[in-house]
Order: structure tokens, then C-alpha cells, then sequence
């Protein structure tokens, strides 16, 4: 007896499993992943700049719904950041300040950033091809690695801009412009942050998660100019250059996580709370002896997966149904899920 594969409500995609009495099914995410937190140093600087949110409980299981809200946090965000550089930059016309031109140069560097991964959002919603099976939603992951990149160049640029301010101290000047800069940097990176952070997470996307994070660290950067600023108003005219070194130690150590976090995604690396949680749905499918096998992985911002199950059933109309049952008991535990193959086999085969 042949099992018709039933079409994705998203891409059209299929998923046939080998099986003995049967096996695949179609499965669509609406939980919100499993996550943990760090500890430690790490888990304090987690909070302040990844604080933990309930948004990913309203996860979309829809695929052109997640590329499109990805894609819509890209351009608002480069738009957020876009206004803050031109703020920045009517401050720079009036001040005259150097130090704040280089500020306003390295947020709209910072900005096109989004560049990359808007790319990458536009090339997963491409169709999947014969060379490209799974389709292009890996381009993501690379755009996440590149923002990693950018997170540890600004830990880089911003260390050595301190050392050299303190090596060669040079007089502030304008420090009243320099703080209304920096407050607006601040406000604008942090913007941009919320909004990107809040979307990446409710669209499982590790890479806009990342370039939250950047806008983050950048906002903290430009928040430490402020208290450089106001520190040198008190008359303590190192203020600037220590703060900004304890920044670029901040970033350093937030940066391990957020290597570790797109890392995984490159090398295929799921939560293992994921894995649990289609475990022990799986369990609780009656007719399922033991799921010997749960393999899933995310690709972008989507996931992908398969099982294999033994039953005691004797037929392929039973074990059919058996498939469709665990499907449907999946689907309403995992987030973002495209499609998970289930194999079923005979207990003793």
C-alpha cells in the first residue's frame, strides 16, 4: 500500500520518509523554542543587553509570513538607523566636532549592516531548486556570521580608540553637543534593537537576533560617550577612555554567546529543549512503543526534522494513522517547524 504524501501549506514542499509500514508527515510549529540562559558575568550582561522575552509564544508557523515580518525589521530598522546618523550628522554641522563625526561614520556603517541580511531574508523566499534542495534560507546564517564580525569590530575599534585616548589624551570640546549625540545614538541603536531582537526571536532568527544585539552593544558605545562626556564636566577627564574600555569588555563577553548561538546554526545544532519537547510529544501518541530517533536542525529561521517510531500495529492503514496522528500532536509543540519526516517501524524489525 502506498501512503500519497500530503503538499505543504507553505512552499509546496514534500517529505517522504522510508519506512516499513509507513512513514512521513508534515508538521507546523505554533510553541516558542526552547531556550536557556547563561550564568554568570555572561548571564548579568545577557540580561541587560538580551533581556528575556515572551514573544516568541505568539511564533509564527507560517514560512512567507516569517521571511516577510524579517524582511519588514530589516528595512525599519535601517530607516531608524538612517535618521539617527542624519540627527547625528546636524549635530556634527553645528558642533564641529571630529570625535562625533566618527561616531556618525561608524553608526552608518553600522546601519548598512542590515544590508546583508535583508539580502539574505530576499534569497529565502526563493523557491527551493535541484542543487539547492532545502532551499536558501542558509544565506541567513551567513549574514549572521558576518554580523558577528561587525559585533567584534566594534569591540576592536572601540578598545582601541580608549587606549589611544589614554595614551594620547586629547581635550574634549563641545562636550555639551558630544552628550546630545551620544543620548541620541543611544536612543536610536536601542530602537532598533527592541524591534529587531523582538522579531528575530518571534521568527526563530538567530542572525537577527545577532544584528539586535550589535545595535545594542553600539547604543551602550554611544551611551559611554555620554558618561565619558558628563564624567569630564566633573573634572574627571579619563571618564572617557575607562568607560569606553569597560564597553569594549562587555561586548568581548557577550560576543561568546552570540558566536556560540550563530555557530550552532552553522553546524546544524538545534535546542535541546526542542528535541525534548517532539520526544516527549511523540511519547504520548497512543500506538508509538518508543521513538528511537529525534534529528532536527534548524536552516535559517526554519526548521526541519525527522523521527523514527516502532509500533505494535500490524497494518499500513494503522501505522498511516499512527503518522498522521503524531503529525498533528508534533505541530502543536514545536515553532516554525516546515516539515518533519516521521518513520514508522514494527517493534522487533
Amino acid at each position: 500500500m502506498t501512503h500519497r504524501p500530503r503538499s505543504s501549506a507553505r512552499r509546496g514542499d514534500h517529505s517522504h520518509g522510508d519506512v516499513h509500514l509507513h512513514g512521513h508527515g508534515h508538521a507546523h510549529g505554533h510553541d516558542h523554542p526552547g531556550h536557556s540562559h547563561p550564568t554568570g558575568v555572561r548571564g548579568v550582561l545577557h540580561g541587560i543587553f538580551v533581556p528575556h522575552s515572551h514573544d516568541a509564544a505568539d511564533s509564527i508557523d507560517d514560512a512567507m509570513e516569517a521571511h516577510s515580518q524579517g524582511i519588514r525589521a530589516v528595512k525599519v530598522s535601517l530607516v531608524l538607523m538612517l535618521v539617527t546618523t542624519v540627527v547625528q550628522a546636524v549635530i556634527v554641522a553645528f558642533s564641529g566636532s571630529v570625535a562625533l563625526l566618527a561616531d556618525t561614520v561608524h553608526n552608518l556603517s553600522d546601519a548598512l549592516t542590515a544590508v546583508p541580511l535583508w539580502i539574505a531574508f530576499v534569497l529565502s523566499r526563493r523557491v527551493a531548486t535541484r542543487r539547492y534542495t532545502y532551499g536558501f534560507n542558509r544565506a541567513e546564517d551567513l549574514a549572521g556570521l558576518f554580523i558577528v564580525l561587525m559585533i567584534a569590530l566594534s569591540a576592536v575599534v572601540a578598545a582601541v580608540e580608549a587606549i589611544d585616548r589614554m595614551v594620547s589624551p586629547r581635550p574634549m570640546e563641545n562636550i555639551g553637543w558630544v552628550i546630545a549625540a551620544g543620548v541620541v545614538g543611544f536612543l536610536g541603536n536601542e530602537a532598533v534593537a527592541v524591534y529587531r531582537i523582538r522579531v528575530g526571536r518571534r521568527i526563530g532568527s538567530a542572525a537577527l537576533v545577532a544584528d539586535g544585539i550589535h545595535a545594542r552593544t553600539d547604543g551602550f558605545t554611544s551611551l559611554a560617550v555620554v558618561a565619558g562626556g558628563i564624567g569630564v564636566l566633573l573634572g574627571f577627564p579619563l571618564a572617557d577612555p575607562i568607560v569606553g574600555l569597560l564597553i569594549s569588555a562587555m561586548i568581548a563577553v557577550l560576543l561568546v554567546g552570540t558566536v556560540r548561538s550563530v555557530g550552532r546554526r552553522l553546524m546544524d545544532g538545534v535546542e535541546p529543549e526542542l528535541v525534548d519537547r517532539a520526544e516527549r510529544a511523540l511519547g504520548e501518541v497512543i500506538g508509538i512503543d518508543s521513538v528511537d530517533r529525534v534529528r532536527m536542525r534548524w536552516i535559517g529561521h526554519r526548521l526541519h526534522g525527522d523521527a523514527l517510531v516502532r509500533t505494535s500495529a500490524t497494518t499500513l492503514v494503522d501505522a498511516d494513522r499512527l503518522a498522521s496522528t503524531a503529525e498533528e500532536t508534533v505541530r502543536q509543540r514545536l515553532p516554525n517547524l516546515d516539515e518533519i519526516a516521521v518513520r514508522v517501524v514494527a517493534v522487533g524489525s
